[in-house]
């Protein structure tokens, strides 16, 4: 690969960074637009006690946990359990098969007894939430198809068929189930940190997206029954992002098309592909067709690429750096765009809010907290270039604070199961 095809200026960063505003701005106002901006009818609560059954399933793991909260302390981990359920070891499967493997976790954590009635379910694919607390699967993303469970209800089917299994209906019986997305959860976790005019629950890892506390006011389509408080958590699904209409491609390849093609989500989550690490090792191959690639070439093994150079080609570690260094600043780019969300700005007319100034960014995913042997790890890349976009918005007044949260999505949901 001669030419960095993957390097873009910060024009197209910050045309980027406009179209999602745009189009955030639309999601709010209706359903089944690109940016799905789903409202989350839970208010985080605090002083809990007690224990609480933790579910979480991203791209790749599914983990069970027991969090416990106590008066005066932060909540805890008492045990957390974990296996892989990607699209490879869920291929084929039913809502049962499905079922089956999360109930085996459950059984077998030793702390789950009588006094654990409430679920607090991280759900990390694209789903509505219900008044009630619940939610109802729209589309899967990251690979996974199980195609019974769209348009389904997610928690209240798994709390019954919890409720009738063997290993958990002798030790306990759940009433509630409450699912929230995994950037909701980081969010709720990044709400434990006072002081902030906003927060940002962020996940780049096998997938990515955002959430944000936003105004009930910006909120056209919030439920009519709703009656809570002013500001409700929305979970953006940014990673659906495309390219803007027309000519213009702000920063989709013909590798990334070939990506796409490749995919069972055609034509669909564009930026999550150009991003996360379920499909970085897919953009390297695909820039490199005519090689051989170890299977499973993920976002890890990228970076393992970019960490030991002497033993690769510098083609190879070149690209590598490239693809990830993309990755990073289009994460910055999503960020710029949310917050000129929040804080109104209108670049026309120079006006903004200016009471949005310190804003609590709680992220997580393996991706966002990996290293680069050079020293670009990609955390930094994305603070730095984030401050970068932000002040040639004219935005200078606004500074982020990255925050790295412990089990950010079983304390999140955890804290969502008890609210």
């Amino acid at each position: 690969m001669e030419k960095n095809i993957f390097d873009l200026n910060i024009e197209q960063y910050k045309e980027i960074a406009r179209d999602l505003k745009t189009k955030i701005e639309t999601g709010l106002t209706k359903d089944g637009t690109e940016i799905a901006c789903l409202p989350t009818y839970i208010n985080p609560g605090k002083d809990f006690e007690g224990k609480v059954l933790a579910l979480d399933w991203g791209g790749t793991n599914f983990r069970a946990a027991t969090v416990e909260f106590a008066k005066g302390k932060a909540p805890a981990v008492l045990e957390s359990l974990k296996k892989p359920l990607s699209r490879v070891e869920t291929a084929g499967f039913s809502q049962n098969d499905l079922f089956a493997e999360m109930a085996d976790l459950v059984a077998r954590l030793k702390y789950l007894d009588e006094s654990m009635t409430h679920i607090g379910y991280c759900f990390s694919y694209p789903a509505k939430s219900t008044i009630e607390g619940d939610a109802t699967l729209l589309v899967w993303t990251k690979e996974i198809d199980i195609p019974e469970m769209i348009d389904k209800l997610v928690g209240e089917p798994l709390l019954k068929y919890l409720n009738d299994c063997d290993g958990v209906r002798e030790r306990t019986r759940f009433k509630t189930v409450k699912v929230v997305n995994d950037t909701i959860a980081c969010l709720f976790a990044g709400l434990a940190q006072p002081g902030y005019d906003n927060y940002i629950g962020l996940i780049v890892g096998t997938g990515t997206n955002m959430a944000s506390l936003i105004h009930k006011d910006k909120i056209a389509k919030l439920h009519r029954e709703y009656n809570g408080g002013d500001l409700i958590p929305v979970n953006l699904e940014s990673g659906n992002l495309m390219p803007a209409t027309g000519s213009r491609n702000l920063y989709l390849t013909e590798t990334d098309q070939r990506v796409d093609g490749k995919s069972q989500q055609l034509g669909k989550q564009l930026f999550e592909k150009a991003i996360s690490g379920g499909y970085l090792g897919s953009i390297f191959e695909n820039a490199f067709p005519s090689i051989k690639i170890e299977k499973k070439f993920d976002g890890e093994k990228l970076t393992n690429l970019m960490n030991y150079p002497a033993i690769y080609k510098d083609e190879y570690v070149d690209a590598a750096r490239a693809i990830y260094l993309r990755s990073a600043k289009l994460v910055a780019a999503s960020l710029a765009g949310l917050i000129l969300t929040l804080t109104s700005c209108d670049e026309k007319n120079k006006s903004y809010d200016s009471s949005v100034k310190n804003i609590c960014l709680a992220a997580d995913g393996s991706l966002f907290w990996s290293t680069d042997s050079n020293g670009d790890d990609y955390n930094k890349i994305v603070a730095d270039s984030l401050d970068l976009f932000l002040k040639s918005f004219g935005l200078e007044h606004v500074h982020v604070f990255i925050s790295r949260l412990n089990d950010a999505n079983l304390i999140g949901s955890a804290i969502a199961a008890l609210s």
